[in-house]
C-alpha cells in the first residue's frame, strides 16, 4: 500500500512539474541530420536518446557492428538498440552493446535478425524513442544520465526473444534467470583501451522463460548457458509469448557495484517507462528552457530547439556519483579511479569556436568543472586534451584547450589555477606528443624559430601556423590577466605569426618552405596541402585574434570586404589537390551553391561576422540570416555537413540569438541578426537577458538601431558581462541596411591591432 501511495505521489509531482514547464521537447526532432552517408553528410548524427550531457546515450542501429554510420535515415531495417557514445561517424564508437527483440524464432546473426520499419511508425524525441516494426514488435526507450528504461511489446501469441549483442570487442555476460537480470561488461572502441570495462546491469519486470549465451563471430549459440566471456560474447533470453516487458539498464566505468547503484539511483523508483519518460521530458524542458524564443515561424522554432538539443549533448559526463553522493570517475587517461569530475567525447578543433562558448554562457557551473577536468587530464596523461574519445586521440590540429581556459577566465569562471594552466599549455606548445597532430604541436621548433610551420615538411602547415598563433594569443591573454609576465613575453612574440604566411602578391595565406619560398603552382581553390579540409579561400580568415591586423595586411577595409564578398561570388569549383578525389566537404560546398563558402566545415564558419570589423556590419547581418535560412532545417537533411559534437548546432543557436563568438577569450560576441522577435536567456543565478526585436521577420534582417537597457547602442558586438548581468537589447529591424550605423572605431569588435 505504501509503495502504491509513493508511486502515486511521484506521478503527481512529475505531472505537476511537467505542467508548469513549456513543452519545448515537442519541437525537437532527433532525426535531424541522420540522412548521411560516406560521400555526403547531412549532419552525420543519429537519433540520440539521452539527457543533457549524459554519460550514456541510446539509439536504434541500422548499420553493422563497427560501422561508423550507425543510423542512416534512408535504410529501412534496424538490427539493434545500442548504448552509444559516438561523436562522429568518422570516430566509430566505444563501450557499446545492443539489445534486439524478435519474434517467431531466435536469430542472433546481426544481418539476419534485422527487422523492417517505416519512419511513419517512428517517434524520435530527446526523452523518448519509439518504433513499431512491420512484424508488430514495439520498442520504446527513455533515458537517464547513465542508463535507460526500455520496453519491448511483442504481438499476442508470438514467441518473444531478446538478444544482447556484445559488439566488436571483448565482452562478458552473466544471466540470473531467477532474478530476471543480466549483468556484464564490454570493451570495444579505439579510445577504450585494453583491459578497461564498461559494466552494465539489466533488470526485467517479466520472468525469463529460457536463456543462453552466444558469440557474434560465428554466431554459435550455447543453450542454457548462464555465463560467457571472450570476443563478441552475448546473451539471449525468451519471455512468455506476447509479453510486454520493461528493461531497466544502467552502466558504469568503475564497477558492477556502481552500475547497480546507478540503476537504483536513476531508475529505482520508476515503476513504468512513462515515469522515466516524464522525468526526462522535465529535465530537457528545463535545459532547453534556458533559452525561450518567440515570434518566429514554426519551422524556425523546430530548427532552433533541434540544434539546441544537439548542442546540449557534448561534452559528455564521464563521472559517476558514489553511495555518499560524491562525484568520482574512472579516468580514460591513466586507467585509475579519481575523485571529482571528468568529461569526454569532443574534439576541440571543432568545438572551441561555438559549442564551448555556448556552454560558458548557459552552463557556467558545468564549464567550471570542465576546466578542472582538463587540468586533471593533464596530470593523468601528461598532456592537455585536444580530441578525447574517451581518452586522448590528438586528432585534427591546434592546441585549443588554452582557448577554453582563457575564455573561462575572462568570463569569470575561475575554478582552476592559471599558473598550472599556463604551465600545461607551455608544455603543449613546446613538445610533440605521441597521439596525433593536435597532441602537442607539430613543427613546434620551426614555428618558434622561423615564425611559421614550413610546408611541405609538415602537412597542413599553414593551417597549423594560423591556429597556433590564435592559441598563443589565448596563452598571452590568460598570462596577462593573471600577471604572469614570463608567459606574456613568450606568447606575445608568437601571436602575430599569422603574418608570416600571408603572401601580398596573391593576397592569400600560402604554404611556405623552410627556406622561406612560397609553394609553387598556387591555386586558391586547391584543397589540402598546407591547409586542413579546405583551401586558401577558407583559411584566409583564421586570424581570430587580430582581424584588424589582417585587414591592414590586405590593404584596408575596402580590399578586405571586397575579398569577403568574393567568397560568395567565386564559382563553386573544386580542385581536389592532395586529397586526390572529392571528399564530402567538397561535395557539400558545391551543393550549397554559395561560391567558395563552405559552412559544412569549421574553418570558415566565423567568416560572415568579419564584416563587422571593416565598417560593413549590415553584410554580416544579411549573410548570417542567409546561411541559417539556406543551410539548416529540422529534418533528416538538416545540416550542411558534419554536425561535429555540437559545433555546427551551436553556430546556429548563437547566430539565431543574433551574435557569435568570433574570438573566444575576449569576452565579446560579434553581432549578426537574430531570427526571432523575442529571445529570453534564463541565466544561471536567476538573471534574464532579453533580445527584443518586435518588427523582426524573414525580410527585416537588418539592424536599423539598437538600445541596451534603454541607452543607444551602436557597437557591433556585445560583451559577456552585458549578457550575464541581465537586461534588454532592443533592436529595430528593417528591410534595408543601415549604412551609417556602427562605423565609429569603438564600434568594431576586439582586435589586437586597433
Amino acid at each position: 500500500m505504501k509503495s502504491k501511495l509513493f508511486t502515486l505521489l511521484l506521478c503527481c509531482i512529475v505531472n505537476q512539474l511537467f505542467a508548469q514547464q513549456k513543452d519545448l521537447v515537442h519541437y525537437v526532432n532527433t532525426l535531424q541530420g541522420t540522412n548521411s552517408k560516406h560521400e555526403l553528410t547531412r549532419g552525420n548524427t543519429y537519433p540520440t536518446t539521452a539527457l543533457p550531457f549524459g554519460m550514456h546515450t541510446w539509439t536504434p542501429q541500422t548499420g553493422k557492428n563497427g560501422d561508423g554510420w550507425k543510423y542512416q535515415f534512408f535504410k529501412d531495417k534496424i538490427r539493434g538498440f545500442q548504448q552509444a557514445h559516438q561523436c562522429s561517424s568518422w570516430t566509430r564508437d566505444y563501450a557499446v552493446f545492443s539489445l534486439m527483440p524478435m519474434t517467431d524464432k531466435l536469430v542472433v546473426n546481426e544481418n539476419e535478425r534485422e527487422a523492417k520499419f517505416s519512419h511513419a511508425n517512428e517517434i524520435a524525441k530527446p526523452n523518448y524513442y519509439k518504433v513499431k516494426f512491420d512484424n508488430q514488435i514495439i520498442t520504446e526507450i527513455s533515458p537517464t544520465e547513465r542508463g535507460a528504461h526500455l520496453r519491448f511489446s511483442y504481438p499476442k501469441g508470438k514467441k518473444s526473444y531478446l538478444v544482447l549483442d556484445g559488439y566488436t570487442g571483448t565482452s562478458g555476460v552473466q544471466i540470473f534467470p531467477k532474478e530476471n537480470k543480466i549483468t556484464g561488461w564490454v570493451n570495444n572502441g579505439e579510445g577504450f583501451k585494453r583491459g578497461w570495462k564498461s559494466f552494465f546491469v539489466i533488470k526485467f519486470d517479466q520472468p525469463i522463460k529460457a536463456f543462453g549465451t552466444w558469440e557474434n563471430k560465428k554466431n554459435t549459440i550455447n543453450t542454457d548457458s548462464v555465463s560467457a566471456e571472450g570476443l563478441g560474447k552475448g546473451a539471449y533470453i525468451e519471455f512468455k509469448a506476447g509479453v510486454k516487458v520493461q528493461a531497466k539498464v544502467a552502466s558504469s566505468y568503475i564497477s558492477l557495484e556502481q552500475a547497480e547503484l546507478n540503476l537504483q539511483t536513476e531508475l529505482g523508483i520508476d515503476k513504468t517507462l512513462e515515469h522515466t519518460k516524464a522525468i526526462a521530458a522535465s529535465v530537457w524542458n528545463k535545459s532547453l528552457g534556458k533559452i525561450l524564443v518567440e515570434g518566429g515561424s514554426e519551422a524556425d522554432i523546430e530548427t532552433f530547439y533541434s540544434c539546441f538539443f544537439r548542442a546540449s549533448l557534448f561534452s559528455r559526463k564521464f563521472y559517476e556519483i558514489d553511495k555518499n553522493g560524491q562525484p568520482y570517475y574512472f579516468s580514460p587517461y591513466d586507467g585509475k579511479v579519481h575523485q571529482g569530475y571528468m568529461f569526454t567525447d569532443t574534439g576541440f578543433w571543432d568545438t572551441f569556436r561555438a559549442q564551448f562558448p555556448l556552454n560558458t554562457l548557459m552552463h557556467p557551473e558545468m564549464q567550471g568543472r570542465y576546466m578542472q577536468a582538463m587540468l586533471a587530464a593533464y596530470k593523468q596523461c601528461g598532456w592537455l586534451p585536444s580530441w578525447s574519445f574517451p581518452s586522448e586521440g590528438g586528432s585534427m590540429i591546434g592546441n585549443h584547450a588554452i582557448s577554453l581556459l582563457a575564455d573561462a577566465w575572462v568570463k569569470g569562471i575561475r575554478t582552476f589555477d592559471p599558473k598550472e594552466a599556463l604551465r600545461a599549455y607551455f608544455h603543449e606548445a613546446t613538445n610533440k606528443g605521441p597521439w596525433g597532430p593536435a597532441n602537442g604541436r607539430d613543427g613546434w621548433k620551426e614555428y618558434y624559430q622561423l615564425g611559421y610551420v614550413p610546408y611541405p615538411k609538415y602537412r597542413e602547415a599553414t593551417a597549423k601556423t594560423l591556429e597556433y598563433a590564435y592559441d598563443d594569443f589565448c596563452g598571452y591573454l590568460l598570462a596577462k590577466m593573471t600577471n604572469n609576465n614570463f608567459y606574456v613575453d613568450i606568447f606575445a612574440r608568437q601571436m602575430y605569426n599569422y603574418k608570416n604566411v600571408y603572401d601580398p602578391s596573391t593576397r592569400f595565406m600560402r604554404g611556405k618552405d623552410v627556406d622561406g619560398k612560397w609553394s609553387p603552382n598556387f591555386d586558391p581553390i586547391e584543397w589540402g596541402g598546407p591547409f586542413t579540409e579546405g583551401n586558401a579561400w577558407h583559411w584566409q580568415w583564421s586570424v581570430f585574434q587580430d582581424v584588424k591586423g589582417l585587414i591592414n595586411l590586405m590593404g584596408g577595409n575596402e580590399n578586405f570586404t571586397s575579398k569577403l564578398d568574393s567568397v560568395f561570388t567565386e564559382p563553386n569549383r573544386v580542385n581536389v589537390g592532395t586529397y586526390r578525389g572529392m571528399i564530402h566537404e567538397m561535395t557539400e560546398m558545391v551543393i550549397a551553391n554559395m561560391g567558395q563558402y563552405a559552412h559544412g566545415n569549421q574553418p570558415i564558419q566565423h567568416m560572415v561576422y568579419l564584416y563587422n570589423y571593416a565598417n560593413q556590419p549590415w553584410k554580416a547581418q544579411f549573410h548570417a540570416r542567409n546561411v541559417m535560412s539556406k543551410l539548416y532545417n529540422a529534418t533528416e537533411n538538416g545540416y550542411p555537413g558534419d554536425e561535429d559534437q555540437g559545433q555546427t548546432s551551436s553556430w546556429y543557436v548563437l547566430s539565431a540569438l543574433g551574435f557569435y563568438s568570433v574570438t573566444p577569450g575576449t569576452g565579446e560576441y560579434v553581432l549578426g541578426s537574430p531570427i526571432f522577435k523575442k529571445i529570453t536567456l534564463n541565466l544561471e543565478g536567476g538573471k534574464k537577458f532579453v533580445i527584443d526585436a518586435p518588427t523582426n521577420d524573414a525580410t527585416h534582417v537588418y539592424i536599423k538601431s539598437a538600445t541596451l537597457n534603454g541607452k543607444p547602442y551602436s557597437h557591433n558586438f556585445i560583451t559577456h558581462s552585458d549578457l550575464i548581468n541581465g537586461g534588454i537589447l532592443k533592436l529595430e529591424m528593417d528591410t534595408k541596411p543601415a549604412l551609417t550605423r556602427g562605423l565609429a572605431p569603438d564600434d568594431a569588435p576586439f582586435s589586437l591591432t586597433r
